[in-house]
């Protein structure tokens, strides 16, 4: 029985998800993976489907009815496998831009170390970042600086992606006030375990931009990004959270 689940969200990535698939199940720890796509119109969901076949009772699907936002997806994700016996949850993105090599430090961290949360950090250990342009390197980098600033959290890397959480994390920090949809769903899931008092470790990884599909960054993500920030604060403030 697996006690790790791998959480993909997915919408438009035929070109990577069984590769990403194959490459989670090489791994000497074992971990069980949950695809939750949102009706992707490239048949994403029917190549998982495909898959399946191979991976009996380890690979798992949740097929949404439409695009509804990174968060929701991680959200539904969660709920999905907190039915279960699952004790450590991760994020990851499907496009290689995490090394599912990773997964086992990211693990390792929470099962052996004392971290309640292990983020998968770009910046802890200086810049590690390949294939982005500099200026998106500036604008993640000083991203991570303002919501050190505004909020408090000793961490480096605040919109880090490639997470661990252990369940009681997840039982205790109330997934479903979650506001946020975008990249300030990271924020705010680290500042509600932050807030609860959980130990928030970074684990330094290497962050590759994604190679094959497209990136789904918006303006209107940036924009959510940056006021949400202050919003989590005054939450906080006034014991909203």
């Amino acid at each position: 029985m697996n006690d790790g689940i791998v959480i993909i969200p997915t919408y438009n990535e035929i070109e990577n998800i069984e590769t990403i698939v194959r490459a989670v199940f090489s791994l000497h720890k074992t971990f069980d993976v949950l695809v939750v796509d949102d009706n992707s119109p490239d048949h994403t969901a029917d190549k998982v489907i495909a898959l399946q076949e191979e991976f009996k009772d380890r690979l798992h699907l949740e097929k949404r009815h439409k695009k509804s936002g990174l968060g929701t997806a991680y959200v539904h994700g969660f709920h999905w496998a907190l039915a279960r016996h699952y004790q450590y949850f991760f994020e990851m993105d499907a496009d290689f831009s995490h090394n599912p090599n990773d997964l086992e430090k990211l693990y390792n961290a929470c099962h052996l170390g004392e971290a309640d949360v292990a983020i998968g950090s770009r910046y802890v250990t200086g810049v590690n970042v390949v294939n982005w342009p500099l200026s998106r390197v500036l604008m993640s980098y000083f991203a991570s600086v303002y919501v050190k600033t505004i909020t408090g959290m000793k961490i480096h890397d605040a919109t880090a992606g490639f997470i661990c959480y252990k369940r009681t994390v997840l039982e205790q920090i109330n997934i479903d006030r979650i506001k946020f949809i975008g990249y300030a769903f990271q924020i705010e899931m680290k500042y509600r375990a932050y807030a609860k008092g959980f130990h928030l470790a970074e684990v330094p990884i290497i962050f590759t931009d994604r190679t094959k599909g497209q990136s789904k960054m918006s303006n209107a993500i940036i924009k959510e990004a940056v006021f949400g920030v202050i919003s989590l604060r005054i939450r906080k403030f006034f014991n909203q959270l």
